[in-house]
C-alpha cells in the first residue's frame, strides 16, 4: 500500500494514542514522517525550561540525546516565534545551529500546549537537498505534529 497523507496521519494518531513510552513513540513517528519525502533525519524535540532535547530520531549519524539552549538555532527560533520555521538553504541562515555536515534544508514545527500559549515540543525534519519542502510537505508535517500532540502530554 502506498504511503499517503491520510494513511500516515491516521498511523500517527494511532502511535500517539498507543501505550508505548515517549522515545519509542517519537522514533515511530519519525519513521512515518521520513516516508513522506526525501528526508534523511527527523528529530522530535522536548522543550524544557532552558534546553531542547531530542527524544526521537531516525537516520545515520543522529546523536542520541543531545541538548542545546532554546536560544540557539532554527529550533529555538520556532519556539520563540511560536510558528513553523522553514529554511530552504540552512547554510545561508544565521540562525542555523550546525549539527550535520550534509543538512541543506529544515522545517521545524512547534507543538503548542492545549489552549495555545506554551510551546511544549517541536518536530524537526531535515533534508540533504536545498528547498526540499513543498507546500504539501509543509502542511503534512504540521498536521503530523498536531496529531502527535499526546507525545508531549505524558509527563
Amino acid at each position: 500500500m502506498p504511503i499517503t497523507a491520510k494513511s500516515t496521519l491516521n498511523d500517527i494518531r494511532g502511535i500517539a494514542a498507543s501505550g508505548n513510552d515517549r522515545p519509542e513513540k517519537a522514533r515511530r513517528l519519525a519513521e512515518l514522517i521520513q516516508k513522506l519525502g526525501e528526508y534523511r533525519w527527523v528529530g522530535v524535540y522536548d522543550v524544557g525550561v532552558e534546553l531542547v532535547s531530542i527524544i526521537g530520531w531516525i537516520g545515520l549519524g543522529a546523536p542520541q540525546f543531545p541538548a542545546f539552549s532554546v536560544e540557539q538555532g532554527l529550533t529555538g527560533a520556532a519556539i520563540k516565534e511560536k510558528k513553523t520555521v522553514i529554511a530552504g538553504d540552512v547554510r545561508s541562515d544565521p540562525r542555523y545551529l550546525t549539527a550535520f555536515d550534509n543538512t541543506q534544508s529544515e522545517i521545524i514545527v512547534p507543538v503548542l500546549a492545549p489552549g495555545g500559549g506554551r510551546v511544549i515540543g517541536t518536530v524537526d525534519v531535515e533534508s540533504e537537498r536545498t528547498n526540499a519542502f513543498s507546500v504539501r510537505d509543509q502542511q503534512m508535517i504540521e498536521q503530523c505534529a498536531e496529531a502527535a500532540l499526546p507525545l508531549w502530554l505524558l509527563r
